[in-house]
């Protein structure tokens, strides 16, 4: 079975979607803009920078009270006005609120966090889409990283209200949509809702990690680069500057789970940059934490719901320790038609997306022990 290159027609157009990046209102293109390896479509090429550094410039920005003891007054209202800066993309208004989940009573919080490598060196000109659900408990003593594999097969919805639908790979739904079919994808497959969204892209994170003066990274093995200048990555923990955790992050082809590590790789980056940032002391030494802010600030785009300093308040007590890295559960892989998919474990991930939900993920987690 193949997948159709769009939608079927007579489910209704997709809706206008603002461009992250330039804030523009365009329709959907008839077609994807681009395809991998694989054959399906993937969201189409960014030219202005990096979606994966706006993910580490966020979480650097949330650095700002993730101090203990606050923030002065006068730090507070600059932290008010870097806020402002941050730009801004409407994704929920184009969301139709029929057949999206319903909000918990909890007080949790869901962030969606989507992103490509651009500028990935790999020859193939293959894209490694991430797609990551963070999930805040009520309490914010802990977070979770829900990462979704860019070819999981499920249906994508094609209706104006999210209604019926197309077997694909989930990542096909930002080419098909922008980010609003994005987050309809997302919600239909995992039952969660999505309260924040973040764009982000892998080829520009190396600033922020330099800025912060490198993270240090646990390899799990030794294994070369496939990228010049084919850097070896030793078993252990090893200090990374930007390049060189942007080059771990890409790995994937000398590993017989493939995407799997690129995946883990991915979360690592992400634990030892908040780690990192919170050992810095930025908030402490106002220099550092003006010329940080003014080199990554720009840098964020984010729904226009989000608060990104109410959002950092929420995770002052955040650390690696407490930053639980999870993989949507997978049943294996498969071709279908001329594509390469993952296969969801349904039954797994029902039970994992239900503890999201029902912010239970405490007792999930201990059902579930890492490894």
């Amino acid at each position: 079975m193949s997948r159709p290159d769009r939608p079927p027609d007579d489910t209704g157009p997709l809706p206008v979607v603002a461009d992250p990046f330039t804030g523009s209102s365009q329709e959907p293109p008839d077609e994807p803009a681009r395809s991998d390896l694989n054959g399906i479509a993937t969201a189409p090429r960014e030219r202005r920078g990096g979606r994966w550094w706006r993910l580490l410039a966020l979480v650097s920005a949330l650095v700002l009270v993730l101090v203990a003891g606050g923030v002065a007054v006068g730090g507070w209202f600059y932290a008010r006005s870097v806020d402002k800066t941050v730009a801004r993309v409407d994704v929920f208004s184009a969301l139709p609120e029929a057949g999206r989940p319903a909000k918990t009573p909890s007080a949790a919080l869901n962030l969606l966090i989507l992103g490509s490598d651009s500028t990935d060196p790999d020859p193939t000109g293959s894209r490694a889409d991430t797609i990551i659900l963070v999930h805040l408990p009520a309490n914010r003593e802990r977070a979770q990283l829900i990462s979704i594999p860019r070819d999981t097969w499920t249906t994508l919805p094609t209706g104006a209200a999210g209604q019926g639908g197309t077997q694909a790979k989930i990542n096909a739904a930002y080419a098909w949509g922008g980010t609003p079919l994005m987050v309809r994808a997302a919600e239909r497959f995992t039952g969660v809702r999505v309260d924040h969204v973040v764009l982000i892209d892998f080829a520009g994170f190396r600033e922020i990690v330099d800025a912060l003066g490198g993270i240090e990274v646990g390899v799990s093995e030794t294994f070369t680069s496939t990228h010049r200048p084919f850097r070896t990555f030793h078993a252990g923990t090893q200090r990374m500057d930007g390049a060189t955790a942007l080059d771990f992050a890409r790995q994937r082809k000398q590993f017989r789970d493939g995407d799997f590590t690129r995946i883990r790789h991915q979360q690592q980056v992400i634990a030892a940059l908040v780690d990192r940032a919170t050992q810095r002391g930025l908030v402490t030494s106002p220099g550092r934490l003006d010329a940080f802010l003014k080199a990554t600030a720009g840098a964020v785009t984010v729904d226009n719901t989000l608060s990104t300093f109410d959002l950092a308040w929420d995770l002052r007590g955040i650390r690696r320790a407490n930053i639980d890295r999870v993989i949507s559960p997978s049943a294996g892989t498969a071709t279908i038609g001329d594509q390469s998919v993952v296969l969801p474990d349904e039954p797994a991930a029902r039970q994992l997306f239900t503890a999201v939900r029902t912010d239970t993920m405490d007792q999930w987690l201990a059902a579930h022990p890492p490894g």
